[in-house]
Order: C-alpha cells, then sequence, then structure tokens
C-alpha cells in the first residue's frame, strides 16, 4: 500500500492554538450540519448528540463519542483533512461502545459530497495546506520518504500481514464465501493475475519497481523468469533476500536498492504493485517516460494502482492531508483517466483495465483486526498508544473509503502505442 509514514516525531497531543476561538466555534457549527447528513450518533460527554436536538443514541446505529470536544473542534477548525484524524490519535474521539471504527467511518464516506453545501466546498482553498516540498516526489528526497513508512521495521509489518508479506490489496474468489477464503491465499491470486497480466513466462527478463518483502519476484522466478528487483527500503530488501535465498531462488532474482529512473537495460514485462501512488504528480512523467524506456517492444507493463474519480482527482491533486502527513510521505492518489493520459504522451496505450476495491476493504479489515490483535507484541518504546490509534484509523479510514468507493484498485495493462505519438 502506498503513501505516508507515521513519523513518530509529530505528537498530536496538544491542543492547537485554534480551541476556544471564533474559528473553532465556526468548526462547531459546520461539524453540526456536515453530521446530520449521516446516520451515526455523534454523541458529546453530557450524552445530548451534535446533530440532532433532543433524544438519545439510536439503537443498532453507528455512535462517535466526542470524549473532548473543544479540542477536537480546535483541531478541525486548524486543518479540517488533518484535524479529524489527529483529533482521534489524541483520543478526541472514539467510535461508540458496540461500534466498529470503519463502520462509524463509512457513512461520511459514502456521502462525502454532500455532506456540506456546494458553496462551502468551493472555499476549501482557504483551509487546504500545499504539498511540502520535500513530499512532491524529487529524487533526493524519495528515499527519506520512502523509508519513513517502510523502514519501521520488517518485525512490525510481519505481526499483521500474512505469510507472504504483501501490503497491497488481496485479491478474493468472487465465487465464494469471504469466509472461506484465507489471506495468503487471496494475496498470491493477486500476484499470479498481475503476473498474467504482464505475460510473463519462462525464460522472460522481468522488472519489479517496489519489492515489498519479494513475493511477486519470487512467484515470478517460479515461472522460469529471471526478475530484477528494486525498491528503495533498505530493511524491506534485506528481508527479501533472505526469502528469494529460502526459496532458492537466488540464481533468478536480484534485488537491487535503487530508484527505479536509475535502472538501466529492457526488459520483456515491467510490473508495480502499488507503487505509483508514492512517485508524486510532478513526476509522472518522467516515470511513464521511465517504463516506456524500460520495457521492450511486444512486451507489456502491469500496475496495481489505488486511484479516484477524476473530478476528485483534480479537486485535491494540490492539497495536503492526514495520510500524506501521518502515512505516507510524498503520495498521491492518481485517476484511471490520468494514468491513461499521461502513458499515452509517451507511447503507452491501456488495454485492459480490472478494478476491485471491494477486495481492499475485506483486506483493510484483515490487517486492522491482525494489527490490534497483535498489538501486545508490537508495542515498544518506539511504537506506543498514539502509533497504535494512528495506525488503527489509517486502516479503518481507508477501508471505509474503499468500501464507499470513494477510492479503488485495479490492475492495469499497458502497451505500446501503434499509432503514431504526436
Amino acid at each position: 500500500m502506498s503513501v505516508e509514514s507515521v513519523t513518530l516525531d509529530r505528537p498530536v497531543r496538544r491542543a492547537p492554538a485554534a480551541t476556544g476561538s471564533l474559528r473553532a466555534s465556526i468548526a462547531k457549527q459546520i461539524l453540526r450540519l456536515a453530521t446530520r447528513q449521516a446516520p451515526v450518533d455523534v454523541v458529546l460527554p453530557d450524552g445530548s448528540l451534535l446533530n440532532r436536538r433532543g433524544g438519545s443514541p439510536t439503537a443498532g446505529r453507528p455512535g462517535i463519542v466526542l470524549r473532548s470536544p473543544e479540542s477536537f473542534y480546535g483541531r478541525v477548525a486548524v486543518n479540517p483533512k488533518i484535524g479529524i484524524g489527529e483529533a482521534y490519535t489524541a483520543e478526541d474521539w472514539h467510535a461508540a461502545d458496540g461500534t466498529d471504527l470503519a463502520d462509524a467511518l463509512t457513512p461520511y464516506a459514502e456521502r462525502l459530497s454532500g455532506l456540506l453545501p456546494a458553496w462551502m466546498l468551493r472555499l476549501r482553498g482557504l483551509v487546504d495546506q500545499p504539498i511540502p516540498a520535500d513530499q512532491r516526489g524529487a529524487v533526493e528526497d524519495t528515499q527519506e520518504n520512502i523509508s519513513a513508512h517502510y523502514d519501521l521495521g520488517n518485525e512490525m509489518f510481519a505481526a499483521f500481514l500474512d505469510p507472504t508479506l504483501s501490503y497491497s490489496s488481496a485479491m478474493f474468489d468472487r465465487t465464494r464465501p469471504l469466509a472461506e477464503q484465507d489471506l495468503q491465499e487471496a494475496q498470491l491470486r493477486k500476484v499470479n493475475a498481475a503476473l498474467d497480466l504482464a505475460g510473463v513466462g519462462a525464460g522472460d527478463e522481468v522488472l519489479e519497481i517496489g519489492t515489498g518483502w519479494g513475493t511477486l519476484a519470487i512467484e515470478a522466478a517460479r515461472r522460469g523468469a529471471r526478475v530484477t528487483t528494486v525498491t528503495l527500503s533498505v530493511e524491506q530488501a534485506a528481508m527479501a533476500r533472505e526469502r528469494v535465498e529460502a526459496a532458492g531462488l537466488t540464481e533468478r532474482v536480484e534485488v537491487l536498492v535503487r530508484d527505479y529512473r536509475h535502472v538501466a537495460g529492457t526488459f520483456d514485462a515491467v510490473v508495480s504493485i502499488e507503487m505509483i501512488e508514492a512517485v508524486g504528480e510532478r513526476y509522472w512523467p518522467e516515470y511513464f517516460a521511465t517504463l516506456s524506456r524500460l520495457v521492450r517492444p511486444g512486451g507489456a507493463i502491469a500496475l496495481q494502482a489505488i486511484t479516484m474519480p477524476h473530478q476528485r482527482y483534480l479537486a485535491t491533486r494540490h492539497s495536503y492531508g492526514w495520510i500524506q502527513k501521518h502515512i505516507f510521505p510524498g503520495g498521491l492518489i492518481p485517476s484511471t483517466t490520468a494514468i491513461s493520459e499521461q502513458a499515452g504522451r509517451v507511447g503507452l496505450a491501456v488495454t485492459r483495465t480490472d478494478t476491485f476495491g471491494a477486495d481492499y476493504a475485506e483486506t483493510l479489515r484483515r490487517w486492522r483486526a491482525a494489527f490490534l490483535a497483535a498489538w501486545p507484541t508490537i508495542r515498544s518504546d518506539a511504537f506506543g498508544e498514539e502509533f497504535r490509534r494512528t495506525w488503527e484509523f489509517y486502516l479503518a479510514y481507508c477501508e471505509a473509503g474503499f468500501r464507499a468507493g470513494v477510492i479503488d484498485v485495479a490492475q492495469i495493462r499497458l502497451e505500446a502505442d501503434r499509432r503514431e505519438v504526436p
């Protein structure tokens, strides 16, 4: 999965300066208006409801409890896109007893465009923060941004991922009940679907951009391919090499700590799973030009990408959000339209797109359950309660987005466009 990291030097517990200010009062009124649009009870400390005058919580309805309302309003007043998540980390609010966090967030995601009047949405530029200069994808910043997330420790990720150590959406068999399918099986289905999409077979030379912990490289090598896989995460590379060696495939797989822009040569197939989100929009032209340079005539590129609707991408592409600040520095989710447009400019054409966003929601649900179950073994001086709450919110927030269709995931095949490129 891709985009920004829980950096441990960004404390969020201190209430922001806007607390008690006119701006916080305005934020309270806007929140009251927004929360009335979703079937979720928002409960204040005295038991009254923020989103309904009088009455009490409705049985069976998702609920949110505002533990420290004024602190919550202050954070939202400073930056709505960042404040809600930071308020969760700081324990200003939590899901009500009997309510799953993703169940509380999904109704808002489903009504995202209708929570506020259109005239208010047009004012978002007044509160949006620009993306910091060091998160725009420059070569000198990319390794630091990737390390901020993926070098949190192999042990931390292994505690909640399945045995394939796949940190991207699984692909479930839609002809069978989900309860009958384990995550490892679904992750291997995803990997092999990507390899099939790129046409990877015996004797092929394959480049993987974004190694992860080596599962795709291993599966491609088991097909008889020779694989070069590149990553900017030193910790991931070390573990991937260990796994390749354990599989007896060191003669077929080379793991490099290298920026994809510095890869030389050409390949029969290029495969990249959920890496484009970390590239940064400014560098998309270079990314697609590099893909075009690296794939041989007659070859194919298979991308797995988290996507959003094109109009939402256009509206949010220059703003800085909670995910970018706390989970994936430097990240931006593209639209399938943006991918097609960028590919077309360098002579590549999208020839197939398979979407499976509901599978990502299920993947995230399972990751969150495993993360919380494993928390006693993850907890340490480096990973304290703020880290736990940040990651709990991150996983639930993303699950809600996929459940609501606000974001999607797709496997996309690119080939050389036989038409003349202008």
